[in-house]
């Protein structure tokens, strides 16, 4: 009966130290299952942090580049709008005042026809502001085809603000001496100057 107890004994704690190894091993194994998946998931937090990051950077970056952009294009917008108003108000009220005027416009006919007379064998062919026809046409007919001794065709335009159009009488081309060519010109010469005495 002992060597029963004896044997059932030692199976016991056979069986008891094994199940207690396989149990240690078996918790070791489990936490050192644990410690990869915690590393991987740290590791994984980690790049999900760090991709986020470079994320939130370059749409910082491309906003305060768009912003850069805006404000760069609304400056110059800007700028161009005073430079084009205070031309407009240098310009516009002259020019259109001369190219009106009934006098200067006979100086510039006669002076500009006696020249194109000279190079052209060809009549002349005027377009002319249809508001000016009374005072301008009786000079067309009489001291300005006297003058140069070659017909001279004029035509009025209400298109036309001021200033003229003149030509040969075919047609084939025309030198453009309007309000509207007068103002771009003399924009084109001011416009330097005015962006420097503005904008430095």
């Amino acid at each position: 009966m002992d060597k029963l107890q004896e044997l059932t004994q030692k199976l016991y704690n056979e069986g008891l130290s094994k199940g207690k190894e396989e149990g240690e091993a078996l918790l070791a194994k489990a936490k050192e299952q644990a410690e990869v998946i915690v590393k991987q998931a740290k590791e994984e937090a980690e790049a999900i942090l760090a991709q986020a990051h470079r994320e939130a950077q370059d749409y910082r970056t491309k906003v305060e580049g768009d912003v850069k952009t805006a404000s760069t294009q609304a400056l110059q917008a800007t700028r161009e709008g005073i430079e084009k108003l205070i031309i407009a108000k240098a310009v516009d009220a002259p020019v259109g005042a001369a190219l009106e005027d009934p006098s200067f416009l006979k100086e510039v006919i006669l002076t500009v026809a006696q020249r194109f007379s000279t190079q052209e064998s060809t009549d002349i062919a005027l377009l002319l502001p249809e508001k000016l026809r009374a005072q301008l046409e009786p000079f067309l007919q009489g001291e300005l085809a006297k003058t140069l001794g070659k017909g001279v065709q004029a035509s009025f335009s209400k298109k036309l603000g001021g200033g003229l159009r003149i030509g040969p009488k075919d047609g084939s081309y025309f030198i453009s001496l309007t309000d509207e060519s007068f103002r771009e010109l003399i924009g084109d010469y001011l416009r330097p100057a005015t962006k420097k005495i503005l904008f430095g």
